[in-house]
């Protein structure tokens, strides 16, 4: 029986929320191995239950995802009238009640697809901003057939090189981010498979390689990287620091460069084969049935296995491509980022070892945001341990993978933003909470928020709860309450402290250093025995009223804490029948 974590009932719930009041687009944010697929089937299945008469149309640009999908949807619910139509699946099911479809075998049958209610698109950052594109099309033709028709994007990466972030913009076919959750807070909470880095010895030269379209220009990049000598090091180096690693995939500049990395792999006494788009179908999938049964170490790829290649093996990976596109940075990163259930003793990270510049150009993949068209660019500022080459923020004082310390700096420098190789600031830690306190916080030409401030032992941690402010940050504030709460959530601040005493506290909180600060990432409450009966309440009535508290500060070594008779929201009962009723007028 498959089960959701709470980020993905999280996200589920976010999308009734946003239909409750909004009419747009919205996208549902969720990192590479996040399990995307699995919210897809939940989100449908939930809506099917409530209305089956909808018509559900889930579109992706991969058949690998397409059969991934469909399964995820069969796994969940074996009875689900789902079919396929994507003819490198040699499917076309048309007139399935929930059509998994590769863009490229529907872009031209809108009429014999038909009418749709919904239609969910997988990867929504490969969208592009062009108003005049095959997906552009084919929904506007599903519009003819359909005014009412909703659309909501899944990605990881909600961004696009040429145009910044999907819902801004002129063209931008999406309108609002309705729910997004970090990698960082998805590895922190061991759902993802951390990520290393190692500064390597070489690196490729990108002197004289122009750009266009705001990419460095394929055939130049080709040229500039595909050296006899830097592919000789560059695989020297892998061979040494992944020897004892099971499965290397490595993203190359051209096809050439590709099977020169790969020849030299294989000089070096280790298994490795090269795919490209061209490699036909059945061969495609041999060679990576093979590298996920550990029959391959090694993988070298141009232009494809950043999306929809789903091996959990992957422990080592290494960027020998350069690129400008951050969203094609944390996808080639977030191919290691997947658990590998399978080994005995699973895989305690994964290892990236970027020769392209690309950590340096784009920063922590965790903290990655495409830079405004038109402004300049910038690396970002690391150091490196001279005990174990670990790519570490400028500010760090001593090196989390080997413990070396770095000495003080001669001089007090001006501070700076605190940025790390492949992930942001590490090593979170639990601390005791001791007391909490709330308070209304104001600021010029922004709604309230709440304050929250948690004193643990001398120090003192602070967050703020935006429940008047819009879309995402409203969504991150009915998360932090319903943690606390699973009441109704106020709209506002002065309703918000009327509710203070009806608030679960945690006993720890989650708090990751994050350059001066330190931001809090997660909490945990303790089981909540009852006054009347002793017995732990059930895990739909949270622990909330707190006797002998006032209305904005609570002790925890004082308080009593009792059951709060307050009724829990249902997942899919929150969206109300107009949301995805077909043919109700306006």
């Amino acid at each position: 029986m498959l089960t959701l974590r709470p980020y993905q009932k999280a996200s589920v719930a976010a999308i009734y929320d946003y239909f409750e009041t909004k009419k747009g687009n919205p996208l549902i944010v969720i990192p590479t191995a996040g399990g995307k697929s699995l919210v897809i089937a939940s989100f449908i299945k939930g809506v099917l239950t409530a209305w089956p008469d909808q018509r559900i149309l889930i579109l992706t640009h991969v058949r690998e995802l397409i059969a991934q999908n469909h399964a995820e949807m069969m796994g969940l619910w074996s009875e689900a009238p789902a079919g396929i139509y994507s003819a490198g699946l040699g499917r076309r099911e048309a007139s399935a009640r929930i059509l998994f479809a590769g863009i490229q075998s529907v872009h031209k049958r809108a009429g014999e697809i038909g009418h749709a209610d919904l239609v969910l698109v997988d990867e929504a950052h490969l969208i592009p901003g062009s108003g005049n594109t095959m997906y552009r099309r084919f929904l506007e033709k599903l519009r003819d057939i359909n005014p009412k028709l909703k659309v909501i994007g899944f990605t990881a990466t909600p961004f696009r090189l040429d145009s910044g972030m999907l819902h801004q913009g002129k063209n931008a076919l999406f309108t609002d981010i309705a729910y997004e959750v970090p990698v960082r807070d998805l590895i922190d909470q061991g759902y993802l498979c951390p990520l290393i880095s190692k500064a390597t010895g070489t690196a490729l030269d990108l002197k004289g390689v122009g750009t266009r379209g705001g990419e460095f220009i394929a055939r130049a990049l080709q040229e500039a990287v595909d050296k006899e000598a830097i592919t000789a090091a560059a695989v020297d180096e892998i061979v040494k620091l992944g020897r004892d690693r099971k499965a290397w995939l490595v993203f190359c500049s051209g096809v050439d460069h590709a099977r020169h990395v790969a020849e030299a792999i294989r000089d070096k006494g280790f298994s490795c084969a090269t795919i490209f788009g061209d490699t036909p179908k059945d061969e495609r999938d041999r060679i990576i049935t093979a590298f996920k049964r550990g029959e391959l170490r090694a993988l070298a790829s141009m232009g494809v296995l950043t999306t929809g290649f789903n091996a959990p093996g992957v422990d080592l990976i290494a960027m020998l491509r350069p690129t400008k596109s951050p969203g094609l940075y944390v996808q080639m990163a977030g191919r290691g980022t997947r658990l590998a259930s399978d080994r005995p003793l699973g895989k305690k990270n994964c290892l990236v070892l970027d020769f392209a510049g690309n950590v340096t150009r784009h920063g922590p993949i965790d903290l990655v945001r495409p830079k405004t068209p038109g402004k300049g660019e910038g690396d970002v500022p690391l150091k490196t341990c001279p005990e174990c080459q670990s790519l570490l923020p400028i500010s760090a004082s001593e090196c989390p993978d080997c413990g070396y310390a770095f000495p003080p700096p001669a001089e007090k420098l001006k501070p700076r933003a605190s940025t790390e190789a492949i992930l942001s600031n590490r090593d979170p830690q639990w601390v005791k909470v001791d007391h909490v306190s709330y308070a209304k916080h104001r600021k010029p030409g922004k709604p309230p928020s709440l304050r929250v401030e948690y004193q643990c032992g001398l120090r003192t941690y602070s967050e703020w709860i935006c429940l008047q402010h819009k879309g995402y940050a409203r969504k991150k504030a009915e998360i932090w309450w319903r943690k606390r709460n699973d009441g109704v959530i106020p709209k506002s601040i002065d309703g918000a402290l009327t509710w203070i005493k009806y608030l679960a506290i945690p006993v720890e909180i989650h708090v990751r250093p994050n350059g001066r600060f330190s931001e809090i990432i997660n909490a945990r409450f303790a089981p909540c025995p009852d006054i009347q009966t002793g017995s732990v309440p059930s895990a739909t009535a949270r622990p909330g009223v707190l006797a002998g508290s006032t209305p904005t500060s609570v002790s925890m070594t004082r308080a009593v804490m009792t059951r709060a008779a307050i009724k829990p929201e249902p997942i899919f009962a929150a969206a109300p029948a107009r949301t995805f009723a077909r043919g109700e007028k306006a």
